[in-house]
C-alpha cells in the first residue's frame, strides 16, 4: 500500500495516536507525523482537489489528541502538585535540567507559555503539570493549550504541503530500501538513546564523588563556622513547596559571577536544589571549585532528604521571605546568616514578615494565570 493511500484511510487516526502519544510522554515521532500527512494530503490534491478541508480536519483531530493527552498531566499536576512534576520529569532524557527550566519560563510567561511550548523539547511535558500545580483555570488552560496545538500542528502541515514534492522522492527512496531503511533508523535512534544514557551514567559518576548528608549538614549547622547554605530552587518551585532549610540563602547559578566575587572562598558552601539526583547543584558546585572555593558540595536529598530525616524547616511567605513571629526567632534567623551584611537584611525582612502576618502561599493570588 502506498503511503498516501494509507494517509487516506488512517491518516486522522494515525495524527490521533501520535499526537496524544506524544502529550503522554511516549516517544513517538507527531511532528514528522504531521509533515508526512500535510505532504500525502498535497501529494493526492495534485489533480486539482482542494486539500484545505482535509488539512482543518486533521489539524482539528491534532488539537483534540493533544489537549486529551495535555489533560491527563495538567490534572495530576493540579492534584498532586510537586510530585506531578518530579514524576513526568523522569520521562525526559534531559531531566535533570528540564523542570527548572520550564518552572523559569513560566514564572516570566505564565500559562501563555503554552502557546510555544511544543515547540521547545521538554518544555511542554513539563510546563502542562506545572499550569495545573500552579492553579491555572481549566477553561484558560484549555484554551492556551489547544491554540499551542493548533499552531505546532499548522507548522506541521504546511513544512509538509511545501516540500511535498521533495517529500515524495524520500519516500520512494526509502520504499526501495524496504527493510533495511527500518533498520537503519531503529539502529541510529538506539545509538543515540545509548549516548545519552552513556553521558548521563559519565555525569552522575563524576557528582557522586564530593557530596554531604543532611545529617552532616545539621551537625556542622550546630558548629562553627557555620556553612553558607544555597537555596538555588526557582521561585516557582518555592511557592509549590513554601519551606527551606533554616539560614539557607536564595541563589541562581546563573549569577555565579557575582556569587564569586561575594563569598569568602575558604568558606564551607553547601548548595541544594530539587532537581533530580541534585545535578544543578552538583554543576553550580563544580563550577565553584573551578573558580577557586575550596570546599563546595552539593546537598544529597536536597530539601526533602532534610524534611524527611526529621530536621527543622523554615515556613515562606508568599514573597519568598522567611517567617518569624518573634524577636527570638528573628535573632536566629540573623544569627544564621553566613555572610557579612546578610544578618541586617534578614532580620529586616523577618521582622516585616512578622508584622504583617503569616499569609498563606493558598490564600494568596498566584501571579501566573488565574487560580481555579
Amino acid at each position: 500500500m502506498l503511503l498516501h493511500q494509507l494517509v487516506d484511510r488512517f491518516g486522522p487516526a494515525i495524527v490521533f495516536v501520535n499526537v496524544m502519544g506524544s502529550a503522554l510522554g511516549l516517544p513517538v515521532p507527531a511532528m514528522p507525523t504531521m509533515i508526512i500527512v500535510g505532504a500525502s494530503i498535497a501529494l493526492m490534491a495534485v489533480d486539482g482537489g482542494a486539500f484545505w478541508p482535509p488539512l482543518a480536519g486533521v489539524l482539528c483531530v491534532a488539537v483534540a489528541g493533544g489537549v486529551l493527552g495535555d489533560l491527563v498531566w495538567f490534572q495530576g499536576g493540579r492534584k498532586y502538585g510537586d510530585k506531578t512534576l518530579k514524576t513526568i520529569c523522569k520521562l525526559s532524557l534531559s531531566r535533570d535540567t528540564c523542570v527548572k527550566k520550564t518552572e523559569r519560563f513560566f514564572g516570566r510567561w505564565g500559562v501563555r507559555i503554552l502557546l510555544v511550548a511544543k515547540f521547545i523539547p521538554g518544555l511542554s511535558l513539563v510546563s502542562v503539570p506545572l499550569a495545573g500545580a500552579m492553579g491555572v483555570k481549566l477553561r484558560s488552560f484549555i484554551a492556551h493549550d489547544g491554540a499551542g496545538i493548533a499552531l505546532w500542528g499548522a507548522v506541521g502541515l504546511t513544512v509538509g504541503v511545501v516540500f511535498a514534492a521533495q517529500l515524495e522522492m524520500v519516500f520512494a527512496m526509502i520504499a526501495q530500501l524496504g527493510r533495511q531503511a527500518v533498520g537503519v533508523v531503529a539502529a541510529l535512534l538506539a545509538i543515540y538513546v545509548a549516548y545519552r544514557w552513556w553521558r548521563r551514567r559519565a555525569l552522575m559518576a563524576t557528582l557522586e564523588k564530593a557530596r554531604i548528608s543532611v545529617d552532616e549538614l545539621y551537625s556542622m549547622m550546630n558548629n562553627e563556622p557555620i556553612p553558607v547554605i544555597f537555596d538555588i530552587r526557582s521561585p516557582e518551585k518555592r511557592m509549590l513547596d513554601p519551606f527551606t532549610i533554616p539560614g539557607s540563602l536564595f541563589a541562581d547559578e546563573r549569577d555565579l559571577a557575582k556569587i564569586v566575587d561575594s563569598y569568602d572562598k575558604a568558606r564551607k558552601v553547601v548548595i541544594y536544589c530539587s532537581c533530580p539526583n541534585e545535578v544543578s547543584a552538583a554543576w553550580m558546585a563544580k563550577t565553584m571549585r573551578n573558580a577557586g572555593f575550596r570546599d563546595v558540595v552539593p546537598l544529597t536529598g536536597g530539601l526533602d532528604a532534610w524534611r524527611l530525616a526529621g530536621f527543622d524547616v523554615a515556613h515562606l511567605t508568599e514573597f519568598g521571605d522567611v517567617v518569624a513571629s518573634t524577636p527570638e526567632e528573628v535573632a536566629e534567623m540573623a544569627a544564621m546568616c553566613a555572610w557579612p551584611g546578610a544578618a541586617a537584611a534578614a532580620a529586616s525582612q523577618a521582622a516585616s514578615a512578622s508584622s504583617a502576618g503569616s499569609a498563606s502561599l493558598h490564600e494568596a493570588g498566584y501571579p501566573h494565570g488565574d487560580r481555579a
